[in-house]
């Protein structure tokens, strides 16, 4: 099912929580609203749910208009952040909630549950208790409560977010296996960057109830459209230069910031200034300067995290604010200390000049 958002507010007061929002959700896409606390992102899944009226705009699903249909004819499934299970109901009696509600025969809701229970993988716990089972198991029961009665849309509400990092990993792949399986649009909310990338289709970031950017993981994170959207869709270095001149025949800009000169790709600046966005991978550790090679600062160690599979470093940088700095596979004899002197490059190629 499509779902198509226009100009979407939603206001508490006045407090705009939604703010002229406009979306395409393509019919089978896993689509997340990725944003921090606050942004209006569960606000959105709500309007869009029926819990909330928008205060303006529309919301359609394929071709019709749903802004006045009540939330429990809407056609969609609805996983909440705390599960929302019965505690004195076991786990087939909980899945089998929204089909006795909507009048089900008896042999029809067996079989829907039988299967159901196969996708998300409960076989065997069918009469178990709520308070018996672990933080995945009653995750999963939660999403066959809402897939069970077929819906056209799934929402999902920071589902996650109650379990422990190793787990929370291993549901992400099963929420998704389970979504590809059943071709179903959804649309999920999360504040973590890591499973908004690992899970989506597509992601829109929301900051203060307006959307920042939308497009597909890679294209937001290599090319992210303001500061906002570079720092929250992971980690990076942004930094402000002076731009000196422009060499239109190979598109480089030349930069300056506390008195050091860089030499960066990119299309004519509009303006005297430009912000940079330089992701901690692209930015290499180097011997030291070297004939013809451009950008390479030294810098002192603030502070080293060995991550095992990764070193992250914050290193002085110019204009007296820190660059992190990581280094993926290192070499155990070579990890800088604190307070040691390391040389690294700024990449020609690869900064982005974004709004601010």
């Amino acid at each position: 099912m499509r779902v198509e958002l226009t100009n979407i507010t939603k206001l508490f007061g006045p407090l705009r929580a939604v703010d002229d929002v406009s979306l395409t959700i393509g019919e089978g896409d896993f689509f997340t609203l990725l944003g921090p606390s606050g942004c209006g992102k569960t606000t959105l899944l709500r309007t869009i749910a029926g819990f909330y009226n928008p205060d303006a705009g529309e919301i359609r699903f394929g071709e019709r208009l749903i802004n006045h249909i009540p939330a429990h004819r809407r056609e969609t499934g609805m996983v909440f952040q705390n599960y929302a299970l019965f505690p004195h109901l076991c786990v087939f009696d909980n899945i089998a909630y929204g089909l006795r509600a909507r009048k089900i025969p008896k042999p029809e809701i067996a079989e829907r549950i039988g299967r159901i229970i196969k996708i998300v993988q409960l076989e065997g716990l069918e009469h178990r208790a709520p308070s018996k089972l672990s933080g995945g198991q009653q995750q999963r029961v939660a999403l066959a409560r809402a897939l069970v009665i077929s819906p056209q849309i799934l929402l999902m509400d920071e589902p996650l977010s109650n379990l422990d990092a190793k787990l929370r990993v291993s549901m992400r792949e099963e929420i998704r296996r389970i979504q590809k399986e059943l071709g179903i649009t959804t649309i999920y909310v999360t504040h973590d960057q890591e499973e908004a990338m690992a899970v989506s289709d597509r992601i829109a970031i929301l900051n203060r109830g307006r959307l920042e950017q939308v497009g597909a993981p890679a294209e937001i994170y290599y090319r992210p459209e303001s500061r906002f959207a570079a720092e929250f869709m992971g980690s990076s270095n942004i930094i402000e230069m002076e731009v000196k001149g422009w060499d239109e025949d190979h598109s480089r800009i030349a930069a300056e910031t506390a008195g050091q000169t860089f030499s960066l790709r990119g299309e004519k600046p509009s303006g005297t200034r430009i912000t940079l966005s330089v992701r901690p991978e692209w930015i290499r550790v180097v011997a030291g300067r070297r004939n013809g090679e451009k950008n390479i600062l030294p810098g002192t160690v603030l502070s080293s995290t060995f991550l095992g599979s990764m070193i992250r470093y914050r290193v002085s940088g110019p204009a007296e604010k820190p660059i992190v700095i990581e280094v993926h596979d290192p070499d155990e004899g070579n990890i800088r200390k604190d307070g040691e002197t390391l040389w690294y490059q700024l990449p020609p190629d690869r900064p982005l000049v974004i709004r601010g």
